[in-house]
Parts: structure tokens; sequence; C-alpha cells
């Protein structure tokens, strides 16, 4: 997961700039005391007062107070605004990002003092910071605060079993709740009914994200209880939790009741054939769903064989990951028929699962009739010459015309003909973007003449600006080829071959 880079506010920032915290007191309550002030001198009670000159010289006294308390603020403004561009960070509209930044529980404690200048936040991120464990608590008991707020990331805090349990107590005070992400905290495992229990009917939860969060079958169970309570999720990511394999079938059934589900995520969940069996089955319930990621289950392997039929109602699906699941030939062949009638998938991946080898041929329907492909993942199937010989084929007859990234790295078994087959057709995709055709890091081979219809055939692609191609071998003359084509080509072509000729394997 890609963690957002730390910035540091620039030497020459003007002083004029608005401030952070003054944007976010545009609309708050504090802003706009001077405004209150004036509404309050027009009030009907007091509009027929005329106060006498004594009475005028007592109220100029009673001033002496609330000016103390806008000099207080304005102080407290000030150290806000330091400590923000301390963290080298700036405000975007009711949005509060503070992930990777390395806070300590003493910026903790400077953040919580911003909150009551923040009554319209909406957005809180400080993921990845990894020392704020065990201080959660500085937050959630000011979370009333922010009462608004829809969207919670807290991926990778170190969150002990006390930060867990306090966060339960405080989504009861942020019904607008709609994005809530725990991944990467272990102590979440074991504990997620003290988290998610207040969880209520007609919760407005969205996205829930618990990837690597040492969930047990427990957890599983009670994550399948609760999926019907949540009727407004779309994305539920469970990822990278092995010991919830043993509680698909309540899981399952709980996604019986999400229809509006979109992204449902899987991968690595120690998930076999009969999981398999099970989730099948609810697959007719989910015909929102968008993307669908079982990859990573190898125990997977045989589970399709007679359980695709529901996968095939999926109509809206986009994004089908089964790679390195252990598919068998008879797998493939009950997906193939399913993705016939997905007519929207864009992305199908295989990858590192040998059976293709030598059997691309099962998946020649899929192939011809997914007229929304737009990208291929085929790395690390055993493929064969005769199976690039196929694909070339099916690109010449017109087919895969969407296709945008093609991955066909790791297939060392292909030889020198199977790729000229190829790139001699290649060009025919004229959507495509990215090619990798990377051997697998054990492994060097001389290019042979194929690498010049391939040039050909890159000149040929508008859209093109990756090609991979790691250690694949250039002979001087290839490489002097391929430095002209850079001369003489877009630049925005990126030829990645690690740089190595053929000179350096004497």
């Amino acid at each position: 997961m890609s963690q957002t880079s730390k910035k540091t506010p620039s030497d020459g920032e003007s002083k004029s700039e608005t401030s952070f915290v003054n944007r976010f007191l545009r609309g708050s309550n504090l802003g706009s005391s001077k405004a209150d002030s004036r509404k309050e001198n027009n009030d009907p009670t007091t509009a027929d007062f005329q106060p006498s000159d004594e009475t005028q010289k007592t109220a100029a006294l009673d001033t002496a107070k609330p000016l103390t308390s806008e000099m207080d603020l304005g102080s407290r403004m000030e150290k806000n605004e330091q400590f923000l561009q301390k963290l080298g960070k700036k405000a975007v509209d009711k949005c509060l990002d503070l992930n990777n930044c390395r806070l300590t529980t003493a910026d903790m404690r400077e953040m919580v003092a911003l909150l009551p200048f923040l009554p319209d936040l909406e957005e809180l991120d400080i993921s990845w910071n990894d020392f704020i464990g065990g201080t959660l608590h500085l937050i959630t008991q000011q979370m009333h605060l922010v009462s608004k707020l829809k969207i919670l990331r807290l991926g990778s805090c170190r969150l002990t079993t006390d930060d867990v349990r306090a966060l339960g107590d405080a989504i009861k005070v942020i019904p607008q709740l709609e994005e809530l992400n725990l991944s990467w905290n272990g102590k979440v495992g074991g504990n997620l009914p003290l988290l998610l229990q207040n969880f209520q009917e007609g919760s407005k939860i969205q996205t829930l994200e618990l990837v690597d969060c040492a969930l047990t079958s427990e957890d599983g169970a009670f994550v399948g209880r609760l999926l019907p309570v949540l009727q407004n999720l779309e994305v539920l990511d469970l990822s990278i939790n092995g010991n919830i394999g043993g509680s698909v079938n309540s899981i399952a059934q709980g996604l019986k009741s999400t229809s509006n589900l979109k992204v449902l995520k899987l991968h690595s969940c120690g998930l076999s054939q009969k999981s398999v069996k099970l989730l099948d089955a609810a697959f007719g319930q989910l015909g929102e769903l968008r993307k669908l990621d079982l990859s990573c289950n190898k125990e997977l392997g045989g589970g399709f064989e007679d359980s695709a039929a529901q996968l095939a109602t999926l109509e809206r699906l986009e994004a089908l990951d089964l790679h390195q699941c252990s598919l068998t030939e008879d797998d493939v062949v009950s997906l193939t028929e399913a993705s016939i009638h997905l007519p929207a998938l864009e992305i199908f991946d295989l990858s590192w699962n040998k059976c293709v080898g030598g059997n691309l041929s099962l998946l020649l329907e899929t192939l011809k009739l997914s007229t929304s492909l737009q990208v291929l993942r085929l790395s690390s199937c055993s493929l064969l010459t005769e199976d690039v010989a196929l694909l070339a084929s099916v690109i010449q007859t017109g087919h895969l015309a969407k296709l945008r990234k093609l991955d066909l790295s790791y297939n060392d078994s292909i030889c020198d003909a199977g790729w000229t087959i190829f790139c001699q057709n290649v060009w025919l995709l004229k959507e495509l973007t990215e090619l990798d055709i990377s051997l697998r890091p054990s492994t060097f081979r001389n290019c042979g003449q194929w690498f010049r219809h391939l040039l050909c055939a890159v000149t040929k692609l508008p859209e093109i600006t990756e090609i991979g191609m790691k250690r694949w071998l250039l002979p001087a003359s290839q490489e002097e080829e391929l430095e002209r084509f850079d001369q003489d080509s877009r630049s925005s072509i990126h030829f990645d071959h690690g740089g190595f000729q053929q000179a350096d394997f004497p």
C-alpha cells in the first residue's frame, strides 16, 4: 500500500496566506462570534434599552474579559497552525490528513486541541503513525466535537486493545460515519465485537477495511452476523486474515443481505474449495458487485469446478482477481463459461496458476467475447509457445481491442518463435499502454530477432508508455537499435530491461 510522502512547508511561505485554522473556522461558531455579537445588539429584548454614560463605562470594563478570550483564541489558533506547519500539512476543506507524519503522544495532544475548531470535519486520516498506539483515547474522548465525521482512517497505528475498546465506544457519537479503515492493526483481531458492536440498524457505513488485522474465526463469524445491519455497505475488505476461512459460512450468509456491495476482497483469507461453494451461493444476491478478489488462497483450487454458476449472474462485475489460487483445468473451464456472461469485465487476473500453461485454448471464448477487457494478467502461468501463438491469433482477428495492460511476464518456456509471432501482431492493440514480458529473476536470455519486430510494433502503438523486459539481454547491435529508437521516437516510452547487455554475461 502506498504511503503519502511527507512534505515540509516552504521557507518562503507568505504570511498573508490563509491559515489552516482560519480555513476551518469559516462557518464555525468561533469564526462567526463577531457576527453573533452584532445579532445580539439587534435583539428586540435589548433594542429599546438606551444605556446611560455610566452604564456605557461599566460595559466598557466588562468587554475586557471577552477581549482576553479573543486573545487566547488567537494564541491557540497560532499554536495550531504552527503544529500543522511542523508536520508539513495544509488544509483541504473538511479534511484533516496527518497520515505518515510520525506523530508522537505530544502531537496527538496538539491534534486533539484542534478538534474544537473543526465542528464540520468530515475526514480524519492518521494512518501509518506507528507511535500513537495506546493514545487513541485522547481523540475518542473528544470525538463528540466532530460528530459530522464521515471518514476515519487509522491503518497501521499499532492500536492496543484499549484503543479498540475506546473507539468502539466513540462510534456511538459519530452516526454519520461512512468509511472506517483499521487495517494493519493486529490487536483488532480477537476484539472485533468490542469495536463494531455499536453499529446499529440503519448504519451509514459504506466502506469497512480490516486488512491484516489478525482476525480470528470468531471475528469472522461476528462479521457475518453484523453484515445484515450494514445495509449501505459498498466495500468490504477482509484480506490477509488467514484464520477467517473457517467462518466463511457465516460471512456468506451475511453477504446475502448486502445487496449494495460493490467491492469484496478476500485475498489470502484461508479459503478452501468448500469456501467457493458457500460464496457462490451468495453471489446471486450481489447484483451490484463490481470487484471480486479471491487471490492468494492456495486451497481454492478445484472449488470452481461445479460452483461457478452464480458467478455468471454478476453482470456488472468489472474486476476478477484469482491469481495464485492453484486453479485446475476444470476450474478454468467453469470460469470461462461464467465469464462469457460478464459483459462488463475489464480486469482478469489468472497469474501464478500453472494450469493455464498449455491450456490457454480453454480461455479462448473469454478472450473473444470479453469486449470490455482492459487488463489481462497471465504472469507465471507456465505459458508455452502455442499459448502465445493462440493469443496472437485472437489479436489478429480483432479481439481484445480495448486491452490496455497485458502481463505475460515470468513465462520462460516461450521460445523465440513464439515471441516473434506475438510481436508481429501486438501492434493491433491500439489502446495498449503497458506490456510486460520480463523473465524470472533467476533467468537471463538473449533477445532474438523478435526484438526488432517489437520495436516496429511500438511505433504503431499510440498509447504505449511502458515495456517491461527485465533480464532479456541485448547484444550491442540491438542496444544501438534501442538507442536510435529512443532518439527518433516519443521519449515517453520506457523500455525497462534493467540495462543488461549480452556482453555482461560472457
